[in-house]
């Protein structure tokens, strides 16, 4: 059996609570099994689950392993009300080694309760949205320590998407009509944006819009159809969405999370798939039930307020689309998302994995450029993207072909045959010039011998394979966020401990840089309320949320510790803006290392502290700062950003988004000087290093260090070949001098073609 005592690894896995409600035939018996479950890795003999209801603002047990079965949906009790309704009123853990003892206890008679001391409740959250509670019991005195509390908790925030789905589909009630609009759609070439570069020509398919459209099962002769046929429809709809599942977690060991969670258990509840039973007893045929059935969870998903809970009106269009495909025999291939370029108005990441677990093609985002995260994401799955404000798009037809070009930012609709062959051959060409291996060099060096240190930005474990083979030589910058995108609730310590231990694994005895969590902005956690602002490039952004949120912060900083014992790791803090912050980022690192040391914990106990170089407030203390920190990481995009006060995500003013402009190349060169009397590191891990126009300009102000996504690596491999370190200082100098863009720019175009 588990010992509870052995918190080393990670409690349960996705592939075990994925099991649940494989297996569990209904919303209610998946509750249950999570009882059971937690009970037996915690080795207690309750464990309980309420579920919360804000309209009553009441707690109802709704699921238990060890109290009195007739106590479900019985046991009820208002928000603060006992201990437990006290655990999710302060959002706290609550626990008690003699539960009777504390006055807040609250004695349900007949539920057999009163023999059970040790008592630990556990608020389930999404973000600050209260979900319910789970407690565990056990009749031994001051049985859960405080690392059974941590354990919990991480159970805990594991399930917590899932349970609250749970909740949703049980207690949906409300209706509301669906509005839709289509818009023209006369269109041939649209100039967008590139997200990820690539060349992609296929049907387009409108994500999420087109499964609305249940007209050809409408046409359906539906008498034909039976009860039973249904239930084979139902069980091959689960084995495609578990398959698809499958698919995600063998390729993404760091962002697994039960993306295909909803679906799967709208198959199991009894409202959604009785619902379509009832209709098929009172007359409906088999293919209509289920349209009614769909088209009535739509409009009750439409009305919730909530923007990340309506979000799942896509998984009731997606299973209802999948469920009637297999009970018909029909295939709504105009709707599937294999080889097709999807056309979508946002997504967030866990919709990318959705759509690359899919095979598509390519994709064409309508958000107004709020998509760095997604992009960054989408780069590293090597899906071609644009980005346009072109709304009609999502009118065409499935059938129209669409031939993306997102080296160039070009979307050509129903293109000729001309255009489609010269686009596709020079893509073909791109392929064929040499292997791209050919191209890296062993030591990295300007023609005249100085050596550059290339490293490589990792957003995803699998980016390391295209690291290695490129012969990166170390992470130049780790971007954590993306496990905390696309979960649905805030990763546990113990799970991120083991991203960052695979992540240390992949580049062994080289240098590697973690930044700690970067959200806000384009960023935001979809489960977490801190991130709705009116301002969120100006608000509660990066290392300013890990400050306020220690909890949060302090499982991080104790996951990047622990897992870099005995390796070269640096930790990275985004969105510095005074010495004072990095002062308390750097106690509460000490605090942690002190603390894992009471535990006896392996961990790293010298780890680098750096800061992201971001904001004009900290160019203009740099001196200050070089004097504290072990390293600089500047991060022009948004240093380009805050200098020039131009926001990088609006097409609007895109054209005056200049990394080139003199002021930031100025502020650049300050730094770089700097770190040189200082004797600190100063690296480049923004867009411009990955971009050959400015690879001689930045060699020419003193960097010798650039970090990009790996697919950029062997095109500056080559082009550093070409450069001279005396040359790019003189370009350097001239630039330097020069107050006028469009002067600078001149400058720099020139010495680009010249090389």
């Amino acid at each position: 059996m588990f010992n509870k005592r052995d918190h080393t690894r990670l409690i349960c896995d996705v592939g075990e609570i994925a099991g649940l409600f494989h297996d569990a035939p209904s919303m209610e018996e998946f509750l249950q099994k999570i009882t059971a479950m937690v009970t037996r890795h915690m080795e207690c003999e309750v464990c309980s689950i309420y579920l919360y209801y804000a309209d009553e603002k009441e707690l109802v047990l709704k699921a238990t392993k060890g109290l009195n079965s007739v106590s479900v949906n019985q046991v009820r009790m208002k928000i603060g009300e006992g201990l437990t309704g006290l655990a999710l009123k302060e959002k706290r853990p609550i626990c008690e080694g003699q539960a009777k003892g504390n006055p807040n206890f609250r004695f349900f008679p007949g539920i057999g309760e009163e023999k059970y001391e040790s008592f630990l409740a556990v608020p389930i959250l999404r973000g600050s949205i209260e979900i319910g509670v789970m407690v565990i019991q056990s009749q031994k005195k001051d049985y859960f320590s405080s690392e059974d509390v941590q354990v919990f908790r991480a159970i805990t925030a594991q399930l917590a998407a899932t349970i609250e789905t749970a909740r949703l589909l049980i207690t949906l009630d409300d209706q509301r009509a669906i509005v839709s609009a289509t818009l023209p759609a006369d269109l041939k070439f649209i100039i967008g944006r590139c997200g990820a570069e690539g060349v992609a020509c296929a049907r387009t398919v409108v994500v999420n819009e087109s499964l609305t459209d249940m007209k050809q099962f409408e046409m359906v002769d539906g008498s034909q159809y039976s009860e039973k046929d249904l239930h084979t429809a139902l069980e091959k709809t689960e084995q495609q969405l578990e398959g698809l599942q499958a698919r995600i977690e063998s390729v993404f060991k760091d962002v697994t999370a039960l993306i295909f969670t909803a679906q799967i258990l709208m198959l199991k509840d009894k409202g959604f798939i009785g619902s379509v039973f009832s209709l098929i007893r009172d007359g409906l045929n088999p293919p209509q039930a289920v349209i009614q059935v769909v088209q009535g969870y739509v409009t009750k998903f439409s009305m919730i307020e909530d923007a990340y809970l309506r979000e799942k009106i896509y998984d009731v269009k997606d299973v209802g689309r999948r469920l009637l495909e297999n009970l018909t025999g029909l295939s709504a291939s105009d709707y599937d998302y294999q080889d097709k370029i999807a056309i979508a108005r946002e997504l967030f990441p866990s919709d990318v994995l959705k759509l690359f677990s899919q095979k598509v093609k390519g994709i064409i985002l309508l958000s107004g450029g709020v998509t760095s995260h997604v992009a960054i994401l989408v780069r590293s799955l090597n899906i071609p993207l644009v980005i346009t404000n072109e709304l009609a798009l999502l009118s065409l037809e499935p059938t129209t072909e669409v031939l993306l070009d997102a080296f160039m930012g070009h979307i050509h609709i129903n293109p000729d045959a001309s255009i489609k062959t010269k686009i596709l051959q020079r893509e073909e060409l791109n392929r064929n010039i040499g292997s791209l291996k050919r191209m890296i060099q062993d030591h990295p060096r300007t023609k005249d011998g100085i050596a550059v240190k290339l490293m490589a930005n990792i957003n995803l474990l699998g980016d390391l394979k295209a690291a290695n083979e490129f012969k990166a030589e170390g992470i130049g910058l780790y971007r954590t966020e993306f496990p905390f995108m696309i979960r649905s609730n805030f990763p546990s310590e113990e799970e991120q401990y083991l991203i960052y231990q695979r992540l240390v694994e992949g580049m062994p005895g080289k240098d590697i840089t973690i930044r700690t969590l970067d959200i806000g902005g384009d960023k935001v956690l979809t489960y977490s309320g801190y991130g709705r602002e009116e301002n969120p490039f100006l608000g509660l952004r990066s290392i300013r949320f890990s400050l306020k949120h220690t909890d949060v912060f302090i499982a991080q900083l104790r996951a990047i510790l622990r897992a870099g014992e005995g390796r070269r790791v640096g930790i990275l803090f985004p969105m510095i803006s005074s010495l004072d912050e990095f002062l308390d980022a750097k106690k509460i690192v000490q605090e942690c290392m002190a603390q894992l040391k009471i535990e006896g914990k392996k961990f790293i106990d010298n780890p680098h502290l750096g800061i992201m170089v971001e904001l004009p407030s900290v160019v203009e203390i740099i001196d200050d700062m070089a004097r504290e920190v072990d390293f600089f990481s500047i991060g022009t995009n948004d240093l380009t950003q805050y200098m020039l006060g131009v926001d990088r995500t609006n097409d609007s003013v895109a054209q005056m988004y200049l990394p080139h402009h003199p002021a930031v190349l100025r502020a650049l060169k300050k730094v770089v000087d700097a770190g040189l009397r200082y004797g600190r590191d100063v690296s480049i891990c923004g867009d411009m290093a990955h971009d050959p126009k400015y690879l001689g300009l930045l060699l020419g102000l003193g960097i010798r260090t650039l970090s990009m996504d790996a697919r950029y690596l062997p095109r500056i491999h080559e082009s550093l070949g070409q450069l001279s370190i005396l040359e790019c200082e003189q370009l350097a100098r001239e630039v330097l001098s020069q107050s006028q863009i469009s002067r600078i720019t001149q400058i720099l175009e020139h010495a680009h073609h010249a090389v």
